[in-house]
């Protein structure tokens, strides 16, 4: 199918709520725990899930198929609703929205990286072009656009988080590219989008209740209360949860995923522009530098 402006309104609402994500995270730094936000954000995620999905869990017989595949559903639940977004908040504490997902973009060079390591995949000369274009792109934004400082680099803890975050984020994609043999083909049980979002969370939320105690025991779970929380809450919930998968699911339905990654690259953008207005962080030259470097790198790793 050719890209409508239907299809390209789609898919740009993904990468518009996945900015929000960072910058209602970054804006709640210090109000609530990140971890413990994670925890929140899935509980209320699941609640809004549970109309759309029940069949996924509505008789003893699809209850049997998640026991029977509780394995590989729960290191999807970690890698994806356990890991990421919590790594993301833990970012968001030390450093600005529009780093993070900066850094954050660049996560198809992990992917490749990923599946060299892990799966067997061979790294073509010009992905490993590309890659390293993006990575001088990560680069810059660790070095703040000061190059002459790279050989006293002092990572910020956020950097380091979102590094990881990718990561987590990569192995995650491989294991929906490559699942579990009881995950694939006729073995599969025919969940909707909804169903499978559904599952996941339940898996996940495990992960993410138990990271949030671990946290309180270990830092306090102060929370300060207030009616922008609760809001902030019910976006993060139905958003970057629930309507971003949707709507990101039927655009790369409709055009591929290859064409949909260039709009997922539109995040810092809208990033840059959100920090700009809401938390009076705005972008500097060295942002767009690695903003052009990353997507060039991107670009570059999917020529045939």
């Amino acid at each position: 199918m050719s890209l409508t402006p239907r299809v390209g309104l789609l898919l740009m609402v993904p990468p518009l709520l996945w900015a929000g994500n960072a910058t209602v995270g970054r804006l709640l730094a210090g109000s609530v725990p990140p971890l413990l936000l994670n925890a929140m954000r899935w509980w209320v995620a699941l609640l809004l899930l549970v109309p759309l999905g029940w069949r996924a869990i509505g008789t003893p017989q699809r209850r049997a198929e998640l026991r029977q595949r509780w394995k590989p559903l729960a290191l999807l639940g970690l890698l994806g609703v356990g890991a990421y977004n919590a790594l993301q908040y833990m970012a968001l504490q030390t450093s600005t929205s529009i780093n993070v997902t900066l850094i954050a973009s660049s996560t198809p060079v992990w992917m490749l990286l990923v599946g060299a390591l892990f799966y067997g995949e061979r790294i073509r000369a010009v992905q490993a072009a590309g890659a390293a274009l993006s990575l001088a792109g990560v680069l810059l934004v660790l070095v703040r656009g000061d190059l002459a400082g790279l050989g006293s680099l002092r990572l910020v803890t956020g950097d380091l988080w979102i590094l990881l975050a990718a990561v987590s984020w990569a192995f995650y994609s491989w294991q929906l590219a490559r699942p579990h043999p009881s995950l694939s083909g006729s073995a599969r049980p025919d969940w909707d989008w909804a169903e499978f979002i559904l599952v996941q969370t339940l898996f996940g939320i495990v992960w993410a209740t138990a990271a949030a105690g671990g946290e309180a025991l270990v830092v306090g779970a102060r929370v300060t209360w207030s009616w922008g929380l609760v809001a902030a809450l019910a976006y993060l919930a139905i958003g970057p949860s629930v309507l971003a998968y949707r709507c990101w699911g039927l655009g790369v339905a409709a055009v591929g995923p290859a064409l949909a990654a260039f709009f997922s690259n539109l995040t810092p953008l809208f990033a840059a522009l959100m920090s700009a207005a809401l938390l009076g962080q705005s972008p500097q030259p060295y942002h767009a530098a690695a903003f052009a470097l990353i997507v060039a790198g991107i670009v570059v790793s999917n020529r045939r």
